[in-house]
């Protein structure tokens, strides 16, 4: 198989990449693409040494173990399949079954800090960045948390002022520049996904008719 297109989307904690994500497999063939999420390489629980969640900086990179997902990312290019881990967030844990993904021809890896990560972003063909209102972001963090996620208010209240918002102010809204397409409003702004699923067909067109030329 040729080498796959790999793409990000990045963007601030409930600014819509899953939505984007969503929208834009439904305008491709969904068989040729893979989807990985950022979030599913948490570390455990048990990798902090005894602390609590709540001493715990999750918006920082160093609680992402970055170096599997850039490993599974060789592997899939290399035509290997890989396991992806399932996080609990509800136990803070890894759970010991994964998910089994096959290499595809298109890769989208999402999460708010893959842009941060030099390696990471290196391996990524297109980089997306998902720019929505600070207010309606934390309105859906606030929802998410509560209904997903078996949070209170006042936990996610205090995580999100202690955490969320100064590890966004350093290390999320500053990876925007690494974009290559920055798309407002998130899921709503049809015209900027129907223009990113087109330069990914043509991607594919181009990425085919090159590896037609090989003899």
């Amino acid at each position: 198989m040729n080498q796959p297109l790999i793409i990000g989307i990045a963007g601030g904690t409930g600014s819509g990449k899953t939505t984007v994500t969503y929208k834009i497999l439904e305008r491709l063939d969904i068989s040729k693409v893979a989807v990985i999420e950022h979030d599913a390489y948490y570390k455990d629980i048990t990798s902090f040494n005894g602390r609590q969640p709540s001493e715990i900086n999750f918006d920082h990179p160093d609680a992402l173990e970055s170096s599997l997902l850039i490993e599974h990312l060789h592997n899939l290019k290399r035509g290997e399949t890989i396991h992806h881990p399932i996080y609990d967030f509800k136990t803070y844990t890894r759970l010991k079954d994964t998910i089994v993904i096959p290499p595809r021809n298109i890769i989208i890896i999402e999460g708010i800090l893959i842009f941060a990560e030099k390696e990471l972003r290196d391996l990524m063909d297109i980089k997306i960045y998902v720019d929505t209102d600070a207010d309606e972001r934390l309105l859906r963090r606030l929802r998410r948390d509560l209904i997903e996620r078996g949070r209170n208010i006042e936990s996610i209240i205090i995580q999100y002022n202690s955490t969320v918002k100064p590890m966004h102010l350093e290390f999320v809204e500053p990876s925007k520049r690494w974009a290559d397409v920055i798309i407002p409003k998130g899921g709503e702004n049809k015209v900027a996904i129907d223009m990113v699923a087109a330069k990914i067909k043509e991607m594919l067109r181009t990425i085919d008719l090159l590896a037609k030329e090989i003899p």
